[in-house]
């Protein structure tokens, strides 16, 4: 018998032993996929499953040796594709893989439409070893869960024909090596396995920690729910962008990060794909919900205005040593803002004392920056150009003499501006054109409230709405009009947030996160002794010199909210449940208190209701403008650029 086959065999007793090895009390940890799932699965449908980027095609082998492309055995199913080696023996690696597979494939047995619509892939990482015959042996090992339903088991005529299906699923595999150097058959990987749709699109990707049948077919149903005639429209790169909706999220949910068994399944470099919009339009033609665009008469909107903005708004060459841009506080996927900083940390990790404002929207703001002293947003951009904690440039020539010798801006100003080449107004201009364009709405809300769709929220989100006009007052500073709504009157309240850091108002014990889902209650005197005092922050009070404006903030738009936490101006509230939290206690008292901000006595289901209504809130077309930021020019220095260097310039060789 030969070593292969051995393995081969030996991959029914590994799948048989640890299965086994569930509630015995052995010290290994077995991954969840072995086992019961240990929580309830949402209702089939009532989630949506995002397109996380297209699904690669590739010359492979099945096992009679005949030549197919990937995409072809894919055909117009939804398909789950493993990539595996049988030779491996780490019973949390592939033999878990193929014991998902071998359930799911059990179910499919008795489910028509699973069997019917659902097709299981096993493709190899090591066509040295896994020859057509080897997989075909490794195949015949779950022969016996039934012929209904595909199963194939593939593999490729070389590594030259694999590298490339690796790389565009971000496979990275290391061959292992014995102590004399030599490689040996095994190879090292990070299990995934790729839920795809029938327009080849990947709409999950599973690892050990959620590689569990229960919860994939799950996941099935739901796809085959949404593409049901009156379901949910399935979402797929076919799709115009505005029907698409879930790349305003972070490249990793780190779901499950405090587990053993985590593995990333960050889709940031991966699978993420830009695409440029046409912005001009969003601003020229507003989405539902949203009045006109007001416009100044000296800068009305052209493409090339907002292209040459989007160019600078991107690169990190306006900073002084040319390592920050203004998308660094101000995240696309993380809603224009920071949400992993309550504060902004601006160039070479210098604070900055408040959180970064979201930027959707911000063409209709009357005030600019949390304490409102700026009402334009050509002379804004100024502000966090020369902050010596944000870009830090010593002055606006320096700002303007160095855009004037990066040769990528040579004759863009002049086409843009009819002439003008680079300067203070135009520079001012142009970054303001793009942020103009940020124009997002058509959220879930509008086409409820100003479209009459009465499916498009749920009776709780309709709940949350008339307890926010209605017991808890939230209409009071956040506007909503006849025809639009902007959710906020432009001006600036006194909410006891800002009373409360100037006072020191701090409990005894503050939650502290040490990592994604682990938390702890640390003393508040351990956090003093090794942080930085927070810096006096009095608000309006910093503009005016007026002592009644002390602690008074600017109302934020709410609209995309969820998207844009942590809140407040110091970002000290995290989710929009202590938001809800903080207005239900009335705030922090204080002689200057907004008298609207009071005690509310809400219930924990009017509390919910409130949570669900503001995440009803986001725009249909964030992810055309968040592809659309993909799809922009990072500034990275190159040969013939000015470059900061001890005070000199030098070049780039």
């Amino acid at each position: 018998m030969s070593a292969t086959f051995a393995r081969i065999l030996l991959i029914g007793l590994l799948l048989t032993s640890s299965a086994q090895a569930m509630g015995t009390g052995d010290s290994f940890a077995i991954a969840p996929g072995y086992g019961d799932l240990g929580y309830s699965l949402p209702e089939v449908g009532s989630y949506r499953l995002p397109p996380l980027g297209h699904a690669a095609d590739g010359e492979v082998l099945d096992t009679d040796g005949a030549t197919y492309q990937l995409h072809d055995l894919f055909g117009e199913q939804y398909v789950l594709l493993a990539f595996i080696y049988s030779t491996c023996s780490d019973v949390n690696g592939c033999p878990l893989t193929s014991h998902v597979f071998y359930k799911i494939k059990s179910e499919m047995k008795r489910d028509p439409e699973l069997a019917n619509r659902l097709k299981l892939i096993s493709l190899s990482f090591d066509p040295e070893v896994d020859t057509p015959q080897v997989m075909e042996l490794y195949g015949n090992n779950f022969r016996y869960a039934g012929n209904v339903g595909e199963w194939q088991f593939v593999t490729t005529p070389s590594e030259e024909a694999l590298k490339p299906i690796l790389t565009a699923y971000n496979q990275d595999v290391q061959r292992q090596v014995t102590t004399d150097g030599r490689y040996s058959a095994g190879y090292s990987h990070l299990l995934r396995v790729f839920l795809i749709d029938p327009e080849k699109s990947i709409r999950n990707i599973y690892s050990v920690a959620f590689l569990h049948h229960e919860l994939i077919i799950n996941d099935v149903k739901t796809l085959f729910k949404q593409a049901a005639p009156g379901g949910q429209p399935a979402m797929s790169d076919s799709l115009p962008m505005d029907q698409i909706a879930m790349l305003s999220t972070p490249g990793d949910d780190k779901r499950g990060y405090e587990t053993a068994e985590y593995q990333t399944n960050s889709r940031a470099l991966a699978l993420r794909r830009g695409r440029a919009a046409d912005l001009l339009e969003l601003v020229n033609n507003p989405p539902l919900g949203l009045p006109a665009v007001p416009m100044p008469d000296d800068n009305l909107p052209t493409r090339e205005k907002i292209e040459l903005g989007r160019k600078l708004f991107y690169d990190r060459r306006l900073s002084l040593n040319d390592t920050f841009s203004c998308a660094m506080c101000h995240v696309p996927e993380q809603g224009f803002t920071s949400n992993e900083l309550a504060m902004a940390v601006g160039i070479e990790g210098r604070s900055v004392r408040r959180n970064s404002p979201t930027i959707y929207n911000t063409a209709y703001a009357k005030l600019l920056f949390h304490d409102g002293r700026e009402d334009n947003l050509e002379q804004q951009v100024w502000g966090p150009l020369l902050a010596r904690n944000e870009m830090a440039n010593p002055s606006i020539g320096y700002v303007l003499n160095k855009i004037r010798r990066i040769k990528d801006y040579q004759g863009l100003f002049e086409s843009a501006f009819q002439g003008k080449g680079v300067s203070m107004e135009t520079v001012g201009m142009a970054l303001a054109s793009y942020q103009r364009a940020l124009i997002s709405g058509n959220s879930p809300f509008d086409r409820w409230y100003f479209a009459d769709d009465a499916d498009a929220v749920s009776e709780t989100a309709k709940r949350g709405f008339k307890l926010f006009t209605g017991k808890a007052g939230c209409v009071a500073c956040h506007s909503i009009g006849d025809k639009s709504a902007l959710f906020s009157d432009n001006l600036l309240h006194n909410t006891g947030v800002g009373y409360r850091e100037s006072m020191g108002i701090y409990p005894e014990k503050e939650r502290v996160i040490i990592a994604p889902g682990v938390e702890m209650e640390i003393d508040r005197s351990i956090i003093e002794s090794v942080g930085e005092k927070p810096a006096t922050d009095l608000g309006l009070y910093e503009v005016t010199q007026n002592p009644f404006d002390r602690w008074k903030y600017k109302t934020p738009i709410l609209r995309n909210i969820a998207l844009t936490a942590p809140y407040m101006h110091n970002g000290s509230l995290s989710t929009l449940r202590d938001v809800v939290e903080f207005y239900d206690q009335g705030g922090v008292p204080n002689e200057l208190q907004d008298p609207r901000v009071r005690p509310l006595g809400l219930t924990e289901p009017e509390k919910q209701a409130l949570v669900e209504f503001m995440r009803t809130l986001t725009g249909s077309n964030v992810d055309t403008i968040v592809a659309d930021a993909f799809a922009a020019p990072v500034g990275d220095i190159k040969k013939g650029d000015p470059v900061w260097v001890h005070g000199t310039e030098v070049e780039v060789r």
